[in-house]
């Protein structure tokens, strides 16, 4: 285990970039002399172009130091020595260096940028190789040599890409984590805290109503904690709103969202061609921030499943106040067949976050196919007596 441990920080250690890349740059200079040195030993006839090939190739590698940071300017350093080299004769053939300052160029820049350089540098070696080839006469190949550069730029294109996308299931399963963290806190906070402040609410109220008479301060003391302990209720589920908001699709205050805009969401509804009618009972009263915003969710969550599931229906949105509660129901006459819904949905999603929502807020919630054909959403909320 302890040699495992040390390998691992050793991998570590040489993942670093800096790191990696002096160490890159050192084996690519240091192999070449290892074998211009074996050849000088075994008496290589030509020295001097042994020594000129391997201080070329060492001097065309130095860029490489800089081609995370700078890989266009890497690429043109290595393009360069090499044209140099293939017109003064030291080389003739293109060397390693440059096909990793094109995977670079590929890995650290975007596509369009790295074809364009990709191709500049294909065309700038074709012209390198046809004059110090019209020297000596040889033939020419430009198509293998584009192709073979935009190949090595692909590699880097594709692991570029495929790193950008880890990196994107990596943050969307962060951003995942924390909403079901708030949705599970904002469970707990639900089934300890109003289930005390219920009860203190309840015990406070008992004790006010079996006050003998004379007792007018203790009284107004008991109705204050009462009336303190139901609005201490409605704000926590207010904040509780907030806390299981997720993203976009918070309900916070600042979305603006309400009895209020069910005109205006009924007309976005007939705009995309679900044809549905709005119909308000009894007095309109104004609504806790909960409330208010767990009403317009389940009129557009069931208007969207309507859409959804059963198009060409028609929908109707029955609001009724009541002194009590208010109440919402949301109908279509899509035929049965198309009016099935899944009732098993993750929490916040369809049937099941209206459940939830309407659980939250004291309420309950039906929801089933009609017998005469079509689907029926109806949530009954009850409203705190003042």
């Amino acid at each position: 285990m302890r040699l495992v441990r040390r390998v691992e920080a050793a991998w570590r250690f040489f993942r670093r970039p800096r790191v990696f890349d002096t160490t890159l740059v050192i084996v690519l200079a240091g192999a070449p002399l290892v074998g211009m040195i074996a050849m000088l030993a075994q008496g290589y006839p030509q020295p001097a172009a042994a020594s000129a090939q391997f201080a070329q190739f060492a001097i065309s590698v130095l860029p490489l130091l800089v081609r995370r940071r700078h890989p266009v300017a890497a690429a043109a350093a290595v393009t360069a020595l090499d044209v140099f080299g293939l017109l003064t004769g030291i080389i003739s053939a293109t060397n390693v260096p440059i096909t990793i300052a094109l995977y670079s160029v590929g890995r650290y820049l975007a596509g369009r940028t790295a074809v364009i350089v990709a191709v500049a540098a294909s065309v700038v070696y074709n012209v390198a190789f046809h004059l110090s080839i019209e020297t000596t006469g040889g033939p020419i190949a430009w198509v293998p040599n584009l192709v073979s550069f935009l190949v090595f730029t692909g590699l880097g294109q594709l692991v570029r890409v495929r790193a950008e996308l880890r990196e994107r299931g990596r943050r969307e399963a962060a951003e995942e984590a924390v909403r079901a963290e708030r949705r599970r806190i904002a469970r707990e906070l639900h089934d300890v805290v109003a289930h005390h402040l219920s009860v203190i609410n309840a015990l406070v109220g008992g004790a006010r109503a079996t006050l003998p008479p004379g007792h007018e301060v203790t009284r107004e003391a008991l109705t204050g904690a009462e009336g303190t302990a139901r609005q201490a209720l409605t704000e926590m589920r207010q904040l509780l709103d907030v806390l299981r908001a997720d993203g976009g699709e918070g309900d916070g205050a600042a979305t603006g969202v309400g009895t209020s805009r069910l005109p205006a969401l009924l007309e976005e509804a007939r705009t995309a061609g679900l044809p549905a009618t709005l119909t308000v009972a009894g007095e309109a009263v104004a609504l806790p921030t909960a409330v208010d915003h767990a009403v317009y969710r389940i009129v557009q969550e069931a208007l969207t499943n309507t859409r959804k599931h059963a198009p060409g229906a028609r929908a109707g949105v029955v609001l009724t106040y009541r002194p009590e509660a208010v109440e919402v129901e949301v109908v279509d006459d899509g035929v049965p067949e198309q009016a099935v819904r899944q009732p098993a949905a993750p929490p916040g999603f369809g049937l099941g976050g209206m459940a939830e929502r309407v659980a939250l807020c004291g309420g309950e919630l039906q929801t089933g196919p009609r017998a005469e054909g079509g689907f029926r959403v109806r949530a009954r909320i009850p409203l705190e007596k003042t």
